[in-house]
């Protein structure tokens, strides 16, 4: 979410085993959850006592996005799509979030929807094929060269060839 909201009274760790639980129809044995749990943590560089904080109350920038992560590789789906992941971070935070994007497509047949109006990402996070959308409707496809064009040339040409044919 590009604004997640804050859910007072409900701690990370209770928001994520109930998810977990939602998804598999029965809920992770806790002795071994407090440990996935405190394992995907320790690879985002957030501290333990994360877990128990409020889900995003007072949540910096950062953290947010390390948490949209942590839900990612706790709660395993098949398709994750991920609305402007970069947005906001600093150059640490882009790395360690990076990290956990390729940890989650390196782990099996996954697909990522990464969605980004910006390429810095892109350095850490290898696309396989990028999109240009414009209206609603798909103006250009191609590999990861795509992404190194429209660095270089921007959005231009297609924003103004969608206004031509509109």
């Amino acid at each position: 979410m590009q604004y997640p909201v804050e859910v007072p009274g409900v701690s990370v760790s209770n928001f994520l085993r109930t998810a977990k639980t939602a998804i598999d129809g029965e809920a992770p044995k806790l002795r071994t959850w407090i440990k996935d749990v405190n394992t995907s943590l320790q690879a985002l560089d957030l501290d333990p006592t994360f877990a128990t904080r409020n889900v995003n109350e007072g949540f910096s920038g950062g953290e947010k996005k390390r948490h949209e992560i942590a839900q990612l590789e706790l709660l395993n789906p098949k398709v994750a799509v991920l609305d402007e992941t970069d947005s906001g971070l600093d150059i640490d935070a882009l790395r360690v979030v990076s990290d956990g994007v390729n940890r989650f497509k390196a782990d099996g047949d996954k697909g990522v929807l990464l969605i980004t109006h910006y390429t810095r990402i892109l350095r850490y996070i290898k696309p396989d094929f990028v999109h240009v959308f414009v209206d609603g409707r798909v103006a250009e496809e191609g590999g990861p060269e795509l992404a190194d064009q429209l660095e270089a040339e921007g959005y231009d040409k297609y924003t103004k060839a969608a206004t031509a044919a509109g």
